[in-house]
């Protein structure tokens, strides 16, 4: 079980560190409640009785968290001894962090490009949509989407950090107030990025420390639910960041709906060669 897995690194990269761990569980089906009954005693579990979303899941525990930084973490990631000690150490030594976020690999140990992202601008998002990334992959403009300008093996302050691993200051988390609930699943790490930024703080990127993430685990990627939740996302974000011009916004609107109805195509299709 990933969760488990989880939580036992996390248990050891706690270990001289003084810790408080929180469960969230979105109304799972798989008897996770019943299994983790009698485990890990010292962490807090929380077992909803419908799936809430990421963002209020989240939220709904910070009122009881009392450490001076706070770390969103996916269940399906595991984390290596020196993990927090390091970023606690960099947090200390950099006044400006608001957030941070580490190295990922997925279970085959391929780094993830989405350890660190820019913010998904129109022509951002397109260059991506069409391609231009791969063509281009050190690109400050046409891999702006992962920061592919940055290399991978050294810290900098970036746009957008994942929802994987995201730390935050307490002083950071006070000021941003938590996740944007409008978001169901998908989109609230970027939203939260940028309200770090527009704080006064910085996002770091941060590759001293390598997470694994099960990538997709979670919510299977290309399935309908992911379609949906993602580009609902993504309209979100756009009315919400794009507001202000009206003209622009309805054509990322536009742009949003046509890749959705895009994704359905393609995912139809691939279903019916499997089939």
């Amino acid at each position: 079980m990933l969760l488990e897995q989880c939580l036992l690194s996390i248990e050891k990269a706690s270990a001289n560190i003084d810790t408080e761990v929180f469960v969230v569980d979105n109304a799972s089906t798989d008897g996770s409640d019943i299994y983790f009954k009698n485990r890990f005693e010292n962490i807090s579990f929380q077992w909803n009785k419908e799936n809430i979303g990421f963002a209020k899941a989240n939220n709904s525990v910070l009122h009881k968290v009392s450490g001076d930084y706070i770390l969103f973490l996916n269940p399906d990631t595991i984390v290596p001894e020196n993990c927090f000690q390091k970023c606690i150490d960099f947090f200390l030594t950099h006044s400006d962090c608001g957030a941070l976020g580490v190295r990922m690999t997925d279970e085959k140990g391929k780094y993830l490009k989405e350890s660190k992202r820019g913010f998904p601008y129109p022509t951002t998002s397109f260059y991506k949509m069409i391609g231009l990334h791969r063509l281009f992959p050190d690109s400050r403009v046409f891999a702006k989407y992962y920061e592919g300008h940055l290399p991978e093996n050294k810290t900098n302050p970036v746009d957008v950090l994942s929802g994987a691993f995201m730390m935050l200051s307490k002083n950071a988390l006070k000021k941003v107030n938590g996740f944007d609930e409008d978001y169901f699943m998908y989109g609230e790490d970027i939203d939260l990025s940028c309200r770090i930024i527009e704080s006064g703080y910085k996002n770091y990127y941060f590759p001293d420390t390598t997470i694994t993430h099960y990538k997709g685990k979670s919510t299977p990627y290309h399935s309908a639910s992911y379609t949906k939740h993602f580009y609902d996302a993504m309209k979100i974000f756009t009315k919400k960041y794009l507001n202000d011009n009206k003209l622009k916004m309805e054509f990322v609107l536009w742009g949003i709906e046509c890749s959705r109805t895009i994704a359905n195509i393609n995912r139809f299709f691939k279903r019916l060669f499997i089939n």
